[in-house]
């Protein structure tokens, strides 16, 4: 009886096994989804959800703005923003989502951003035409030093002499511009790095920023847009040939992440050989400076010992001295008169 009981729960733990795997099913990945899925009108909420999440603002997209990142190729990702877009407020938002380590990857989204902004800009607009602008940087490498995932970078001017003061529009501007600081109407930039991510979602953006890691979404997760998520990038939902080519492209992006890592040591396994001779080579110098200073310490080892028996025979020499001398004294008190050769 205890046997069969053991065999029933093991029986229920795969099916809740079996349970918590289809609620928790693998999806489409994001960045692949983004490039594809994701421009269509219909599925705006996906994008919209997450941005909402982030911005801490309900965000509708308008459309989706021609970008150099409209194209095929699956590498385009790893050079060019993956999709840009505009909401009703005329603001423009980049989204970047980054495998691959740059060191120079802060000034990328500064070029980013630079670039969206003079591609809106038509020769003699004015300079209020020019748009607020959203980089969005989703980041699957350590980007810079820090220990948390989810960073937000902004422009404030701040008083030199009261830091506390920031400066804020005239009542002329606010009348164009809105209630805002001056620094509200530069750039920001937000950055999830999301190998950072420890996978315990706190709250709705934790649990996009899972989705984003791990390519899936809890049945208890409740952030906008990942509803929208599960239903569309469900794999299984796909068309024979949207399968073909999501399955040829995550292929082709392992193998291109293998490259990269093989590349790296590569690199590195020639920078050790390069350099291992010659470290051998100054290990031995070392090794050689070792021995003669051993040799050095050794022969003022027995310098001391030859100065330590040269003291000691002194001593006794002197202490034989002192015995002759006490003996020459005796010797004159006893007989003053008497000349002692």
């Amino acid at each position: 009886m205890p046997q069969k009981n053991s065999n029933m729960e093991s029986i229920e733990e795969d099916k809740k096994s079996d349970a918590s795997e289809k609620r928790e099913r693998q999806l489409v990945s994001f960045d692949w989804a983004i490039k594809r899925l994701l421009r269509n009108k219909t599925n705006f909420e996906v994008v919209e959800g997450f941005l909402s999440e982030l911005l801490n603002s309900e965000i509708t997209i308008t459309n989706v703005l021609e970008s150099e990142s409209n194209k095929e190729h699956s590498h385009d990702k790893y050079n060019r923003v993956d999709i840009v877009v505009e909401d009703t407020e005329g603001e423009v938002i980049l989204i970047e989502l980054q495998f691959i380590p740059e060191v120079d990857y802060f000034q990328r989204m500064l070029y980013g951003v630079s670039k969206a902004i003079s591609e809106r800009m038509i020769q003699g607009d004015r300079y209020m035409e020019v748009k607020k602008i959203y980089s969005i940087n989703v980041v699957y490498f350590d980007l810079g030093r820090g220990n948390g995932y989810a960073y937000h970078g902004k422009t404030d001017f701040r008083n030199i002499y009261d830091n506390d003061e920031i400066l804020e529009l005239s009542d002329k501007q606010r009348n164009i511009f809105g209630p805002v600081e001056a620094g509200d109407l530069y750039p920001e930039y937000y950055v999830l790095k999301i190998n950072k991510f420890n996978d315990i979602a706190k709250n709705t953006l934790d649990e996009w920023i899972y989705f984003l890691k791990n390519d899936r979404i809890k049945e208890d997760f409740k952030a906008k847009g990942l509803l929208k998520a599960r239903e569309i990038l469900d794999y299984t939902r796909l068309s024979p040939v949207e399968k073909s080519v999501y399955d040829h492209d995550q292929e082709d992006k392992s193998r291109y992440l293998c490259e990269i890592a093989t590349a790296k040591y590569e690199g590195e396994f020639e920078i050790e050989k390069k350099y291992s001779k010659k470290i051998e080579e100054q290990n031995k110098a070392l090794e050689e400076q070792r021995k003669a200073l051993e040799e050095k310490d050794k022969a003022l080892e027995e310098k001391d010992k030859s100065l330590e028996e040269q003291r000691k025979a002194l001593e006794k020499k002197d202490k034989e001295n002192a015995k002759l001398r006490e003996q020459l004294a005796e010797m004159t008190r006893i007989s003053p008169d008497k000349q002692i050769e």
